[in-house]
């Protein structure tokens, strides 16, 4: 594609702009609210814990990204629903690109920073032990006011632990849970019971943005420290919802963020363009969920001079999404089906019920002249790769998309690094991108909206809680810098392709619905969107 490309008809542009009308029954971006994978769909393969070198861009410190280096990588996990999000980008991030930033885990969101100089923390808080426990002393193991016995048993007993948080030093909320982060990987049980104490009255899911996910980001270091995925739910403290409950949660993150239709527009703006003088277009989508995304598209395909081409979309998604849609993959068939109708567009729908890492040729149903579009909208970060089991499920899938020559495959991501980090700074940069996330969220809805509050609980407290207490195999939120997935296309075969300034406009477009901090930048053929200062999602095309 051409940088800058001249069009059919304003009309049918402007209408790959407006997506505002379409149901957003998908899971997305980062993905709301993902039920979990079956356990056939993930193999776990334990390996060693790597040093975490890996850096996401910001919008005012972005460097270049042939000079991002990258660690090999290692498995952590816990088992949870999966989900979709992602952010934005600033304008200084355009003005140096050659300029890098000191901080390893990304720039502070909102001016505010996760505590750097962890050392000196460790040092007052051990200071702190020694003067309650004595510079020798033991911990007797056997003593049932140990943190998990105290967790069970409902913190009923009063140690001589239990005046320790009154001499923790005055700590903002974030250096509070980075430090009960650091004490929970330390296994330093008598520290992280006294900041646990500490943070209990300071999180609150319907405060502050920070207040919220520092709730979930609590819960996500008790369960971390139960050791079991299966209480996760439980730990959450919120009943399972329904399909009809769920599809409103995901409806009011859809209306207050625009990360769908960041994804939906820029993908299908580049799709129409590549397709444009194609007879028969075949659309893979691993992510179909409501197939809600291919409405304006068929639309804007009806009215191409010469008339509509064949289309025909092939649909993936786990048989956990069916909760949210309330049947199987023939619902999502159907309607599209009798959209494309009403418009005169040949149109067939294959659906393909099953997750990504059980995808082979066969699933796909190939056909002749067909030109080949595939879509991964937040998708491939729930992939497991090289660091949780030796299949390799994300580098296999690009190698068998390649191996279908297509035109265009678009992709969509969040921009975060977790995949192979150790638990620390892992825990930090989930602080700092859920804190921009948070923060976003917080600007769509007043801050005592329920509807909000159950939003943020079913649809993303789950990923964050995955992320901090689950490893290897349990651990589906596996996200990666752009940097990372442009070095995993090109090792399979792959060749960016520039995004034309139609894809930017169209975004555009959507931000004026949305508040003045979503900022949106260009650099490398991609697109970034992010919140203030933070990235939060990148869009690219690949061939």
């Amino acid at each position: 594609m051409q940088t800058s490309r001249e069009h059919g008809s304003s009309d049918s542009i402007s209408k790959l702009y407006q997506m505002q009308h379409i149901e957003p029954y998908c899971y997305s971006p980062f993905q709301i609210l993902n039920n979990g994978y079956p356990e056939n769909c993930s193999e776990a393969n334990q390996t060693s814990s790597q040093s975490y070198n890996e850096q996401y861009f910001t919008l005012e410190s972005a460097p270049t990204i042939d000079n991002i280096i990258y660690s090999s990588p290692s498995a952590v996990s816990i088992s949870s629903d999966r989900t979709p999000f992602s952010p934005q980008g600033s304008q200084s991030y355009l003005s140096d690109p050659h300029h890098s930033s000191d901080n390893t885990y990304g720039s502070p969101v909102s001016g505010s920073s996760v505590v750097d100089d962890n050392s000196e923390l460790r040092h007052a808080l051990r200071d702190l032990e020694k003067k309650l426990l004595g510079p020798e002393s033991d911990i007797d193991d056997s003593c049932s006011c140990s943190f998990i016995g105290a967790v069970q048993q409902g913190y009923s007993c009063t140690s001589s632990y239990q005046p320790m948080e009154l001499m923790i030093p005055s700590l903002d909320l974030k250096q509070l849970l980075v430090a009960c982060a650091e004490a929970v990987s330390n296994e330093d049980m008598p520290i992280v019971e006294a900041l646990m104490r500490k943070l209990e009255p300071m999180v609150s899911v319907s405060g502050e943005p920070i207040q919220r996910l520092g709730a979930y980001m609590l819960e996500g270091l008790r369960a971390r420290l139960l050791s079991s995925g299966s209480l996760i739910y439980k730990k959450l403290k919120c009943k399972e919802p329904t399909g009809p409950e769920l599809m409103s949660y995901m409806h009011v993150l859809y209306q207050i963020c625009p990360y769908y239709k960041f994804a939906y527009n820029s993908a299908n703006v580049v799709i129409w363009e590549t397709m444009e003088n194609e007879s028969r277009i075949h659309i893979i989508d691993f992510q179909i969920a409501q197939g809600s995304q291919w409405v304006s598209l068929i639309e804007v395909l009806a009215k191409r001079p010469g008339g509509p081409p064949y289309v025909r979309i092939t649909g993936i998604d786990d048989s956990q999404s069916a909760q949210a849609r309330g049947g199987g993959l023939e619902i999502v068939g159907q309607r599209l089906s009798k959209f494309a109708a009403s418009y005169g567009v040949p149109f067939e729908f294959h659906g393909a019920a099953m997750c990504g890492s059980e995808v082979k040729l066969e699933s796909l149903r190939l056909g002749q002249g067909e030109a080949v579009a595939v879509n991964f909208p937040y998708m491939l970060h729930h992939m497991p790769d090289e660091s949780v089991t030796t299949s390799n499920h994300r580098d296999r899938l690009l190698r068998l998309v390649k191996s279908l020559s297509p035109k265009v495959v678009t992709l969509v991501e969040q921009e975060s690094n977790t995949n192979t980090a150790a638990f620390l700074p892992r825990f930090r940069e989930t602080l700092d991108y859920y804190t921009a996330m948070f923060e976003s969220i917080d600007a769509g809805r007043p801050r005592d909206d329920k509807q909000r509050i159950s939003a943020e609980e079913h649809c993303v407290a789950r990923d964050v809680v995955n992320i901090i207490a689950c490893e290897e195999g349990e651990r589906v939120e596996r996200h990666e810098p752009f940097g990372k997935w442009r070095s995993r296309l090109m090792m399979a075969g792959f060749r960016q392709c520039p995004l034309s300034q139609s894809v930017s406009i169209a975004i555009k477009e959507v931000l004026k619905d949305y508040n003045k901090n979503y900022r949106l930048a260009e650099r490398d053929g991609a697109l970034f969107l992010g919140w203030k200062n933070r990235v939060l999602s990148t869009s690219s095309a690949w061939r």
